[in-house]
């Protein structure tokens, strides 16, 4: 079946007004683009995967709302009824449409996935692609999925980078803020002993025990939903935290009470110009750096006691 697909690009501070408009022409099949407050919201995402940087540049001055009507309903009769009520209200627009076959709807954002080289040996690869490894390479199954990490982003890739580096055979891992799980799962297939998972998100924790189902590592990982350490007990020789620099910040003084003497912590999410707040922290509780990496405006860091 093709779907009648008809945008509307106006003003971002008609969107909300729009929308309700666009609701009263089709109940469903509505999709707003909206990114005016991204640079905001972007140092409050827990899960810095959102932050794409395509994201980062997309029009903020304008809102496009999408909408799909199926072929029972006349796309014509729709555009006549939205231009009107606009135009009555004197909100400038723009308006196009186009055909879209059901099933590309559905399926044509995963042309924009495909597997990822992260660090020197993981390849995060989503579940509908097929990979062969090369010699020393390990795969990672991850699908993109709402707010979890997939190892697309720059401070992922970074962490994944120092995890390769670290993780030995005798690890015992706890992610803080795990997402999809993607570091926890990642930790394991280098070799690591176990690990647990923790995130403040229910959902989040749901998605990361089948990710690690998936990835046949679920044996060895436990995940649990809380606020940072909340829940957490034993101590690790290694801890991640891919958040943001407050909530790392806010970490910090709990590492004594889970890492181990000799253990190391990762951290990432943290936006350049919060890295000296970071070192200072890390510094202020008894830690130095032991490795930097940097891309894309984002800064990563391993450190230990001493």
């Amino acid at each position: 079946m093709q779907y009648s697909e008809v945008n509307i690009k106006i003003p971002t501070a008609y969107v909300d007004t729009v929308s309700d408009i666009a609701n009263m022409v089709v109940p469903y099949g509505i999709y707003i683009e909206d990114y005016s407050d991204i640079e905001e919201l972007a140092p409050q995402i827990a899960h810095v995967d959102l932050i794409e940087q395509e994201l980062l540049e997309r029009d903020r001055e304008h809102g496009i709302i999408h909408i799909y009507i199926s072929p029972e309903e006349s796309p014509l009769e729709a555009i006549s009824y939205l231009k009107e009520r606009l135009e009555a209200l004197n909100i400038p627009y723009q308006v196009d449409s186009q055909q879209v076959d059901e099933e590309d709807w559905a399926t044509n954002w995963k042309k924009y996935y495909f597997p990822t080289k992260v660090g020197n040996r993981l390849v995060v690869c989503p579940s509908w692609e097929q990979y062969t490894p090369k010699e020393g390479e390990v795969v990672l199954t991850m699908d993109p999925g709402m707010a979890f990490g997939t190892g697309t982003h720059d401070t992922t890739r970074l962490c994944m980078g120092l995890l390769e580096d670290a993780v030995t055979p005798e690890t015992k891992l706890l992610d803080v803020g795990t997402g999809s799980g993607i570091l926890a799962i990642a930790a394991l297939l280098l070799g690591a002993k176990e690990a647990q998972g923790v995130d403040i998100d229910e959902v989040a924790v749901k998605v990361a025990k089948e990710n690690a189902q998936a990835n046949g590592v679920s044996q060895k990982v436990t995940f649990h939903a809380g606020d940072l350490t909340q829940k957490v007990s034993g101590r690790f020789n290694l801890i991640t935290a891919n958040i943001v620099a407050d909530v790392i910040i806010r970490l910090i003084p709990d590492l004594d009470r889970f890492l181990t003497e000799d253990g190391t912590f990762i951290a990432s999410g943290i936006i350049d110009t919060r890295e000296q707040d970071v070192v200072e922290a890390l510094e202020k509780a008894g830690y130095h750096v032991t490795k930097r990496e940097e891309s894309g405006g984002w800064i990563a860091l391993a450190a230990m006691r001493g």
